[in-house]
């Protein structure tokens, strides 16, 4: 049996349903994106996507963490 998917990307599934679009397509908006700081990119995709703060949040936390990575 395998392990629940915990942290940011146990959001995923929600993101995509209540925003039509796959995490891919919005990690790669939030890489091309011209802010680089996380809460610049949270307001921006809560302001311009209509996205809700922990949604938000989970996905940029996501996204900057695969950059370091």
């Amino acid at each position: 049996m395998s392990e629940p998917v915990k942290g940011p990307a146990s959001y995923f599934p929600s993101i995509e349903k209540k925003y039509g679009r796959p995490v891919a397509e919005w990690t790669e908006l939030i890489r091309s994106s011209p802010l680089t700081k996380h809460m610049e990119l949270v307001s921006w995709l809560k302001s311009e996507h209509g996205f809700g703060h922990g949604h938000a949040n989970a996905l940029v936390a996501h996204t900057l963490a695969e950059k370091r990575g």
